[in-house]
């Protein structure tokens, strides 16, 4: 069984690698696979041909539709996004669909957008507020392909956490100056003193 250990950017494909490539396309030999599956980094699949083949490649990002992934021995691979169960958001006007964008990033929901709908995965609860707020959905079979920056675990909560830590901290941190502040008036003072006691302990030693 091959397994594929590296990700390799389309654009830096040789000729010869993109023939490869070609001639997969001309057999219909890729590996199809859901969103899910694709999230993850390493597992094991079956091409279109049958063949079994393994996945490990280094925790980044989530397998994107079109890649194309190489062993040590240079076979490649091509990954075409698989159709799925989807919700199918629609709306009368842009305003709405934007609305509808709006409610399901603030939910943290991957979202797959386009000019004229937004798709996500089954969610009985999401559909039901959609409905109510006035747009249209339906059940669809389409490949899923999630805005990166919607999806990822460092996505709108954790920056949301992160501005609170952030201000939590700036205060921490004044608060530190100003004790840091009393130290160092404190400490002068008292060096201060330490200075006229040396003084006059000299003065007297003089005398």
């Amino acid at each position: 069984m091959n397994i594929y250990t590296q990700r390799l950017d389309l654009s830096t494909l040789s000729a010869e690698q993109q023939a490869i490539i070609d001639r997969q396309k001309q057999a219909e030999n890729f590996l199809y696979l859901d969103f899910d599956t694709r999230q993850r980094s390493r597992f094991k699949a079956e091409t279109q041909h049958q063949d079994t083949i393994g996945v490990d490649l280094p925790r980044t990002e989530t397998i994107k539709n079109g890649s194309v992934l190489a062993d040590h021995q240079g076979n490649l691979i091509q990954i075409i996004a698989a159709k799925q169960a989807l919700i199918e958001v629609t709306a009368d006007n842009g305003f709405d669909l934007m609305k509808g964008a709006y409610h399901l990033g603030n939910r943290h929901v991957p979202l797959m957008l386009t000019p004229n709908a937004l798709y996500f995965e089954p969610d009985h609860v999401l559909e039901a507020m959609l409905n109510q707020l006035g747009l249209h959905t339906q059940a669809v079979q389409a490949p899923f392909e999630p805005e990166t920056g919607a999806y990822k675990g460092e996505h709108g909560g954790h920056s949301h956490s992160h501005s609170h830590n952030r201000d939590h901290s700036h205060s921490h941190e004044h608060s530190g100056n100003h004790q840091h502040n009393h130290s160092d008036a404190h400490s002068h003072s008292h060096s201060r003193s330490r200075s006229r006691s040396r003084s006059r302990n000299h003065e007297h030693t003089h005398d």
